[in-house]
């Protein structure tokens, strides 16, 4: 009979920090190589890491370590956590956001805006870090407040769920060694409860300082400085640091929307030794066989099926025989054969990894049977003598090998505390995924990369940019994931493509959009409509491929237009083939124009894309209208045939572009003596004249080598006195038509700005028809309506583009047509648009494609360790109190950003007592000395806001203490949280002293006028 899987929970997302490994890639590669990732410390390195001189000489100190490289290293901006808040946090505590940041990432979740109810289940080893702060004597009882808040295990879980924003239970877990393994069997009771929708399981082991230990006879740690599981000289075990984090889901949910799993929990255990056992801290061979039953019997599973158990290995006299003899006798009980079950000990390789080690050992053992590859137990050679072998389900592979085992492969996790809490898991390979269809849909594909700084985003652009050359992922996985999977930091990167290694080409080399998320948000909206000349056959097309929800809005337009016309537009907007010159003719142009202009600015408004203005150039002065409330798109699309049909009729002319300004084009014409008109000012140097096509030919021989000229697309001289009969039926249609106020702000083709609320007569669309279109004078208006504007040319052609950046505006043209793929035009252009931090919606434009694993955030934050922290050097003195004194701040770190020695100590202005302001008080100075103290920050302007740093309303009560300390006055807690500036606090320090009896604070110079930086208090 089959077994139910509705009980198994699927591990979607995985990420680790192991010794000797730069990533989980090659940490795999090499245990599969049985290479051993310990170090071997020089004597200089232990002194410099602070391990006391007289326990470094000593001949029985074993300087070896599993050695995590960078411990100390910490993005504390992407966390928003301040310099000093980092300092003062645990090491430990640090990997593990940064952990579950990754492994989010991996299961192809957004670390901040997963709309999933995530458990946070984790388990850190003891603080040696907050051992050593201790020792230093340094911390005064405010800042052992906030040490204690960022080193206890207490407020681990739930500062990983505040900083994500994760809803679910959150349980910090202790059981010793066990405790990573127990902390995946707690997860999985509250997936099957109910209690979450998905569960985060992370776990730090790592020393502070990393160094050797110091072997005693009878120990359990290894004289040789090698950890040597079930070998016949095992003589103890090494430690090791690494971080681990799993995600878990419920199997059946993450097969219908997550990327493949690593493979599927089937049934956890946990029980304890009790006292059945010779002491406290030996283990029991029978809790340990009879939690490997139970979890058997949790997964319905029987011992025949498994073929690898990963082991908790420690290399010990008394624990190997013991852990030996417990396995077998459960599996083989439960019907495995002899010899069926290879065994894995990871504390070969890393050491043992204490709190995190039995999350370690599940990953490896996921790992192993998702590749059916068996690594060999590194250094193994002879089995030891006191493990009976005779008939024994386990043998200990000596070098790697295929999968040989039961299937579908199936294997165990052991995981033992001391105290004797004992857990077990059973783990299976992940069912195979349904397959991807052969042929990808062909097209374009957008790629969105955002990071917390520049560099960061560029590590991350090149990370991905290998994994497409090395694994070929499909493009529509992994825009997918980019834009649902991850968090939207501020500095951001598009880029398009149609195969990955097209992407990874122009990731590569520079072809990608870059920008950023303004910290005052993103800049307002402009849509700008072009005029006719713009229009090309098949214009439609990119727009329906690649901008979503523009199919529909432009079948719902087309319905507004008379059934003839409607399938003549239907024809010329999604044929490319079709005849150019009919379209240029003016009754089909006008309403092509705005049927496709009217639908990218529904389509674009549907993602999220809310315009702030409105600006048309002449016939796009009509979509700009629809767009802003005063016509409907039935009257809009009635007035469009009726300006279209009665122009068409009007006689033919030309129009002649000028690469002059107003001034000389009116003298030219003057001077010319031909019956032309000024029909557009377009910018400061470019205008356009209109007439007959005998006289435009004419004036366009007179500037030749004068003036540069272009002659436009079109067979009418709009906007000149050739149009004018067409001005009665158009007044007619306008008389019928009832024009609303705006909603918007719209920018009239006079250069008017009409605001939401404003009358709108018919004489000003009858007007617009015939007068100059003032282009460059609407676009001064709405700059200075809408500072620092983003304009966005919404319909074919980048015209009005050019025209918005000769008038100092930014501008992003949607349909540029420049290339031979014109859909990747339009998605570049929405992925310029979300670099600027428009609130584009990424998983609406990136609709196809499933979750698929991608390289994650590629962590190298500054090294962030509290001068009390640091190690003492050597010979260092101590003070006539006998604290240790205050050691020489360390070299700046290579990041560039401050480090902690650029720090500077404890205030010099704070007396002990309680002090007196005087004339000579420099409040300025005073208080950013203290923001530096408690937040790390250096060289603050007066904009500068205390929590945009990092700042929260606790450390508001320390500032508000230490200024009482400096100035003997208090200053109100609520001043403080309100004046959240550095420039703010200074006045409300400055009014508090000029109130206080006897203070007279000198005359200082005013805070700059910078403006005030506006945000909400964590």
């Amino acid at each position: 009979m089959a077994r139910d899987r509705s009980l198994d929970i699927a591990v979607t997302g995985v990420s680790g920090r192991f010794p000797g490994s730069s990533g989980l890639a090659e940490w795999w590669a090499s245990l599969q190589a049985g290479r051993v990732l310990t170090t071997r410390y020089d004597e200089r390195r232990m002194l410099d890491a602070g391990v006391p001189e007289e326990l470094v000489r000593d001949p029985d100190y074993v300087p070896v370590h599993g050695h995590l490289e960078d411990a100390d290293r910490f993005e504390d901006a992407l966390f928003r956590v301040s310099p000093r808040e980092a300092e003062l946090m645990d090491p430990q505590h640090r990997l593990m956001l940064e952990c579950a940041w990754a492994a989010l990432e991996d299961a192809g979740v957004d670390p901040l805006g997963g709309t999933r109810t995530t458990g946070v289940y984790a388990s850190a080893s003891g603080s040696g870090y907050l051992r050593r702060m201790l020792a230093g004597g340094e911390l005064d009882p405010l800042t052992l407040e906030d040490v204690l808040h960022g080193t206890e295990p207490d407020f681990l879980a739930s500062l990983i769920s505040y900083k994500l924003d994760l809803t679910g239970p959150a349980l910090c877990v202790q059981t010793a060694c066990s405790s990573s393994l127990v902390a995946v069997h707690l997860a999985v009771q509250a997936l099957l409860n109910g209690e979450c929708d998905q569960a985060l399981v992370v776990a730090a082991g790592v020393a502070y300082p990393q160094a050797g230990h110091l072997w005693l006879p009878g120990g359990i740690h290894s004289a040789s400085g090698e950890c040597r599981p079930f070998e016949a000289d095992a003589d103890g075990v090494v430690a090791g640091s690494g971080v681990a984090c799993v995600v878990l889901r419920r199997l059946a949910d993450a097969l219908e929307d997550g990327p493949e799993p690593y493979g599927v929990v089937l049934g956890t255990a946990i029980n304890n030794d009790g006292a059945a056992k010779a002491g406290y801290y030996a283990p029991s061979v029978t809790g340990q066989e009879r939690v490997i039953r139970d979890a058997l019997d949790a997964a319905d599973v029987d011992g025949a099926s498994i073929g690898y158990l990963e082991t908790h290995g420690t290399g010990t006299r008394v624990g190997d025989p013991i852990e030996w003899s417990a396995a077998s006798s459960a599996l083989r009980a439960a019907g495995a054969r002899p010899g069926q079950v290879a065994v894995g000990a990871l504390k070969a390789n890393t050491g043992h990894l204490d709190n995190a080690a039995g999350l370690a050992g599940l990953i490896k053992a996921l790992l192993v049977v998702r590749d059916g590859v068996v690594p060999p137990v590194a250094g193994f050679t002879r089995l030891n003598p006191l493990l009976d072998a005779e008939d024994s389900p386990l043998y200990v592979p000596g070098e790697a090998a295929l999968w040989t085992g039961p299937e579908p492969r199936r294997a165990g996790v052991s995981s033992f505390g001391v105290g004797g809490t004992n857990v077990h898991v059973v783990v299976e390979r992940a069912p195979a995924a349904a397959p991807a269809p052969d042929d990808e849909a062909p097209g374009a594909h957008l790629m969105l990369l955002s990071a917390a700084d520049a560099d960061a985003l560029t590590r991350s652009a090149d990370a991905l940019a290998r994994h497409l050359t090395d694994h070929g992922p499909r493009p529509a996985d992994v825009s997918r994931t980019l834009a649902t999977g991850r968090a939207a930091l501020t500095e951001r990167l598009a880029v398009t493509g149609r195969t990955a290694a097209k992407v990874a080409a122009r990731l590569t080399s520079g072809a990608a959009v870059r920008g950023s998320r303004p910290p005052e948000g993103p800049a307002p909206l402009v849509l700008a409509f072009p005029g006719q000349g713009s229009q090309r056959p098949g214009m439609a097309v990119p727009l329906a491929a690649a901008l979503p929800g523009f199919d529909r809005a432009l079948a719902d337009c087309l319905d507004a237009f008379a059934p003839e016309l409607a399938a003549a537009l239907e024809r010329a907007l999604h044929d490319p083939g079709f005849p150019a010159a009919e379209l240029a003719r003016t009754w089909l142009a006008q309403p092509a124009l705005f049927a496709v202009e009217y639908a990218a600015a529904t389509a674009l408004r549907g993602l999220g894309l809310t315009p702030a203005g409105l600006v048309g150039h002449s016939l796009g002065e009509i979509t700009a209208a629809c767009v802003a409330g005063v016509l409907t798109p039935a009257d809009a699309a009635r007035l469009v045939t009726v300006r279209g049909r009665a122009m068409e009729e009007c006689p033919p002319g030309a129009m002649l572009a000028l690469g002059c300004g107003e001034s000389e084009a009116r003298e030219r014409i003057g001077a010319s003596g031909l019956a032309l008109d000024l029909a557009a000012v377009n910018s400061p140097e470019g205008t356009v004249v209109a007439g007959t096509p005998e006289a435009v030919e004419a004036f366009r021989a007179l500037l030749e080598g004068h003036v540069h000229t272009h002659r436009l697309r079109t067979g009418r001289a709009f906007h000149s006195r050739l149009i004018e009969p067409a001005l009665a039926p158009l007044a007619g249609e306008l008389s019928r038509t009832t024009l609303r106020p705006p909603t918007l702000p719209w920018a009239t083709d006079s250069g008017r700005l009409l605001l939401p609320g404003a009358d709108v007569g018919p004489e000003l669309l009858t007007a617009q028809a015939r007068d100059t279109v003032r282009f460059a004078d609407a676009l001064t208006a709405l700059a200075a309506h809408l500072p620092g504007a983003l304009v966005v040319e919404t319909g074919p052609g980048r015209a009005l583009s050019a025209m918005a950046e000769a008038a100092d505006l930014t501008a992003v043209p949607l349909a540029p047509d420049r290339t031979a793929h014109p859909d990747e035009e339009v998605l570049a252009a929405l992925g310029a648009l979300w670099t600027r931090g428009q609130p584009l919606s990424p998983g609406a434009v990136c609709r196809t494609g499933r979750p698929v694993h991608l390289p994650s955030y590629p962590f190298a934050g500054p090294r962030r360790i509290a001068p009390e922290a640091a190690a003492p050097r050597p010979g260092t003195a101590r003070r006539a109190d006998g604290r240790r004194a205050r050691p020489a701040p360390p070299e700046a770190p290579d990041t560039g950003r401050t480090a902690p020695g650029d720090r500077p100590g404890p205030d010099p202005v704070t007396p002990t007592g309680t002090a007196t302001a005087t004339a000579g008080t420099d409040v300025p100075e005073l208080l950013r000395r203290l923001w530096a103290d408690l937040l790390g920050h250096q060289g603050l302007a007066d904009d500068a806001d205390f929590f945009a740093l990092g700042g929260d309303s606790l450390l508001v009560t320390h500032l508000a203490r230490k200024l009482r300390e400096a100035l003997g006055v208090r200053v109100p807690m609520r001043d403080l949280l309100v004046g959240r500036t550095l420039g703010r606090q200074v006045e409300v320090v400055r009014e508090v002293l000029t109130r206080a009896p006897g203070a007279v604070p000198a005359a200082e110079p005013a805070p700059s006028s910078a403006p005030v930086a506006v945000g909400a208090a964590r």
